[in-house]
């Protein structure tokens, strides 16, 4: 494929640290997402139902996962349209008062936003998915 074939598509990279100051409305708010989506208790995603409840009470990192929607990034930026997103959450250790904590340059070991270069292109050494809640679109 030449550039200009490929030119309509662009992979946008973020990455954030978030700090989960209050766990219960966190998985509170998670757990109302999961009824909603899923309908009354009992029907025929009732295994998959508690399992998504319980990874929620048990894990930040997954009901953060459960709750963010990439679509809800863009949906109101005219002009384009999300054709495909996957995004992952995970706990990790973090220094706000730690100066190199955010070294977006060194290199990533599981493949995250450190190891594209910066022109967008992938190259295809750092094609991992991180570990933690992962959901794909």
């Amino acid at each position: 494929m030449s550039t200009s074939e490929t030119s309509r598509f662009v992979r946008l990279r973020v990455e954030m640290v978030l700090e989960i100051t209050d766990p219960a409305a966190l998985s509170g708010t998670a757990l109302e997402s999961i009824a909603a989506e899923y309908g009354e208790p009992g029907g025929e995603s009732a295994e998959e139902r508690m399992q998504a409840e319980a990874a929620v009470r048990e894990d930040g990192a997954e009901a953060l996962a459960s709750l963010v929607d990439p679509f809800d990034l863009v949906s109101e930026v005219p002009g384009v349209e999300l054709t495909q997103a996957s995004w992952s959450s995970e706990t990790v250790d973090y220094d706000p008062d730690d100066p190199d904590g955010w070294d977006l340059d060194d290199e990533d070991d599981e493949g995250g936003a450190a190891g594209v270069p910066h022109n967008g292109e992938d190259d295809g050494e750092h094609s991992g998915a991180s570990s933690g809640a992962e959901r794909r679109m």
